[in-house]
């Protein structure tokens, strides 16, 4: 395998250290992830530069330019504290011809929201739990299609922000009372679908126009 020059984006305040000598648990805990993706690079070989980015395109165009990174792996999960906003990243390095780690713009802007997802999904006619979304400072308006239990999160939020066990609600009021929290809590519009018990299970997929599917891990 090349050794390449790679540039890893990520969280302003996540940049990992080289070494974990004398980090303590509580310490690495919002950069793990980060150190372990740096470290491993590390390890195959290559010249790893790992970079914080918050709301300044700068810093980016500075590192493309005096690192000259043969790929730029992707760990921002949002943009100037928006979560919707990484897919401008991905976007500045396609305008940069730069190669880059995941999804493209438009797939990112597809993923993100949920709502949009299951509509593309059920096109496909691939089965998703009914839903509905509730838009901020909307009444609350039930479908009658969509019955409960319901599972009520951000339409936009990933990595289990917002839910815990109060997000199964089972009545009206119960709906109404998560949607208004969701609201406040995130800044964003409410989707509740119909809950199905059952196990979660992730599955990776590599490529673009030949697809590579890595085992299903739960």
């Amino acid at each position: 395998m090349s050794k390449l020059r790679v540039l890893v984006l990520v969280r302003e305040g996540h940049v990992p250290p080289e070494s974990l000598e004398g980090v303590t648990e509580a310490e690495m805990s919002p950069w793990k992830a980060e150190f372990d993706v740096c470290e491993t690079l590390r390890r195959l070989g290559h010249q790893v530069l790992p970079l914080g980015v918050y709301d300044d395109l700068a810093p980016i165009r500075k590192a493309l330019r005096d690192f000259e990174p043969n790929l730029t792996f992707m760990l921002l999960e949002e943009f100037h504290g928006v979560v919707t906003y990484d897919f401008a990243i991905i976007s500045y390095l396609e305008l940069m011809q730069q190669p880059y780690t995941g999804c493209n713009p438009r797939g990112l802007l597809l993923s993100k929201d949920k709502a949009l997802s299951k509509k593309v999904l059920s096109y496909h006619r691939i089965p998703t739990p009914r839903f509905a979304v509730f838009p901020k400072g909307r009444i609350v308006h039930r479908p009658k299609k969509l019955s409960f239990p319901l599972f009520v999160k951000s339409v936009v939020e990933d990595a289990s922000f917002g839910i815990s066990q109060a997000s199964i609600v089972r009545d009206d009021e119960a709906l109404q009372e998560r949607v208004r929290f969701i609201h406040e809590k995130t800044g964003d519009d409410a989707i509740a679908e119909q809950y199905i018990e059952g196990r979660e299970l992730y599955v990776g997929v590599l490529g673009n126009t030949r697809l590579r599917t890595f085992p299903a891990w739960e």
